[in-house]
Formats: C-alpha cells, sequence, structure tokens
C-alpha cells in the first residue's frame, strides 16, 4: 500500500508505569478538534470529481482516528500522546483527517477531536492495569469530546460514527454507553467500526448491517490478502465482517468491476476497480489489489487501506443510507 501511516508493527515494550500523563484536552477550544465544519482542515478536502458538501449536509458525522502515536517510545515517556504537540498534530491531519474522515464530507458535518491516544505498543503491554489504564485514559477523552459535541454542536441532528482501528477501540465503548440502551439510538444513521473486530453480539439493540439500505446498525471489517489470517485469529469466530462492495456480511463474493474508487497516496486521483472483496470467517479477503507501485507491497495485511481501498463505496454508501434514515 502507498500510504505511509499508522505503522502495524509492535513497537520495542517499555514496561515503565510512571511516566508522564499529558493535560487532558478542553474540547471548548477549537484546536483540540482536528475537524470542525465551521473551519478549515484536512477533512475538507476532496478527491478531483467529489465536492465537500458539509455545508448542506444534513447530518453529522463524529469521526476517531487511528494510532498515530507510532515512533520509537523510551522509557518514561508518555504512554499517551500530548494533543498540544503540534508535530503529532500534523501528522493526525496529514494522514487520517485527509484520507479517512473526508470520505464523509459528502454527506454530513465532520468533528474529529483530538486525543490522547495509546502509543501502538500499548496493544501489546503484558501489564494488564497499565495497559487498561492507558486506554481508558484515550477513551476518556473521546468520552468527553463526544458530550462536548452533544452539547454545544448537535442540535438534535442524526449521527453517524466513523472511526479506524484504534478509533473504533474507542467508538465501540461509545456506542454501547451512548446509543446502545438510549434514546440517541433513534439518531444513529450507521456506524463504521473499522480495522478492529467487534462481535455480532457486542451490542444489544444496534445490529450489524447485513443490507446496503439498513439503519441504526453498524458496519465493521479488516482487511487481509485472500487467504491470509491475522497472527491471532479463531477460527468459527463470532465477529462482524462487512462486505463493503456489496454491503453483505454473507460470503458472496464481490469482483472489483463494483469497487468504485481507492485514494491511496496520490490523494486527488481516484482510481477504480483496484480490488475485489470477500467476507470470509470475521475477515474480508481480498486479491492483491491493482495500483500504480502496488507490485512493491507484499505485505498481507491490508489494515492501512481498510478505509481507502473501498473510499469512493463508503462515500456513497454513507449517503445512500442517510437517504434511508429520512425515509424510515
Amino acid at each position: 500500500m502507498t500510504l505511509n501511516y499508522l505503522a502495524c508493527t509492535p513497537q520495542r515494550e517499555a514496561l515503565v508505569s510512571n511516566s508522564s500523563v499529558p493535560a487532558a484536552p478542553d474540547y471548548a477550544q477549537t484546536a483540540t478538534w482536528a475537524a470542525l465544519p465551521d473551519q478549515t482542515d484536512a477533512a475538507d478536502v476532496v478527491p478531483k470529481g467529489m465536492e465537500d458538501r458539509q455545508k448542506d449536509g444534513e447530518v453529522d458525522v463524529f469521526f476517531v482516528h487511528p494510532t498515530i502515536y507510532t515512533q520509537q517510545r523510551e522509557d518514561g515517556e508518555p504512554w499517551n500522546a500530548d494533543v498540544q504537540n503540534a508535530k503529532m498534530n500534523k501528522k493526525v491531519d496529514d494522514s487520517a483527517i485527509r484520507f479517512q474522515s473526508s470520505i464523509f464530507n459528502g454527506v454530513g458535518r465532520v468533528y474529529a477531536p483530538r486525543y490522547r491516544q495509546a502509543h501502538i505498543s500499548a496493544y501489546w503491554l503484558k501489564e494488564p492495569e497499565l495497559q487498561k489504564r492507558v486506554f481508558d485514559l484515550a477513551y476518556s477523552d473521546v468520552r468527553r469530546a463526544f458530550q462536548y459535541y452533544l452539547d454545544n454542536y448537535n442540535g438534535g441532528r442524526p449521527i453517524i460514527i466513523a472511526s479506524h482501528s484504534q478509533g473504533t477501540t474507542h467508538t465501540r465503548r461509545l456506542l454501547k454507553e451512548f446509543f446502545d440502551s438510549t434514546n440517541l439510538r433513534n439518531r444513529l444513521v450507521v456506524a463504521y467500526l473499522v480495522g478492529m473486530p467487534v462481535e455480532k453480539n457486542y451490542l444489544e439493540n444496534i445490529p450489524p448491517c447485513d443490507r446496503p439500505e439498513q439503519t441504526g446498525c453498524f458496519c465493521s471489517w479488516r482487511t487481509y490478502l485472500r487467504g491470509h489470517y491475522p497472527e491471532i485469529h479463531e477460527k468459527g469466530n463470532n465477529i462482524v465482517s462487512t462486505n463493503p462492495l456489496n454491503w453483505s456480511t454473507d460470503t458472496l463474493y464481490a469482483s472489483r468491476e463494483l469497487n468504485k474508487g481507492a485514494v491511496l497516496r496520490s490523494f486527488n486521483k481516484v482510481i477504480p476497480k483496484v480490488c475485489d472483496a470477500q467476507v470470509y470467517d470475521g475477515l474480508l479477503w481480498v486479491n492483491k489489489p491493482k495500483f500504480p507501485g502496488s507490485f512493491l507491497y507484499n505485505n498481507p495485511n491490508y489494515h492501512i487501506g481498510d478505509f481507502n481501498l473501498f473510499y469512493a463505496n463508503v462515500r456513497e454508501n454513507a449517503l445512500a443510507r442517510v437517504g434511508y434514515f429520512w425515509k424510515r
């Protein structure tokens, strides 16, 4: 894959529990948001032939970015990123906000908080209590950002939740806490919980989406080369896998002819028919994608392209589900 953000290999574990904790973000300050509909930011950009429609959007999109805190972590350094770190913020903006959250500017107003994301190596920590503290801290920011959004920005509008990787680690909790057993569920258009496993029965009242016109449901997928299993994989699992080419959870094969366009390193260019897709045992399998330079990419894990391989399909589907939501 030619996108170069989100490292997917564990860093050296530094089991230090007394590292400093960055200050909590104040979501009343616009600087603590990577994307707001009334400010110019990376969520406003569009590839050639597409249009930023946030001003006309009838729904809101709350987007939580993946892990960008991936550089080598030294002993004593924070396990959670500092939202006041300008270099880190630029990395977030130039990667996930530009390449992922921009998918949704064709359907609604995009809100994306900065948060004290956990370092990538926290996923492999062998100290359960420390690991819990690190991820709970990150979630506490996402939670407070969402509550601030509800209190100050939403105004009763329908909501799309979208996230990738670590973002999904947090938004699955967000859905359970804020939506699953509350009236807010009635305002949920759809949730795209991408890049992390989500169990079919994780939520009591919000089902997996199994057709493209369904609303009040969630989609989830993790993309790998056909035939490849992640290192930790239990066959016959209970994990949701949605095919973003036909929006079904069945195992029906979807050819690359249905792929309406990927957006990769050359952001302004939409590349159609990059890959096919098929659900298999909780995974999304694709044949090797075809794009300029793809012959150089030999990693069977396409996690980095979970959204971008299907950029145009997700964008179109979000708009369609909003239409069905209003009809509902």
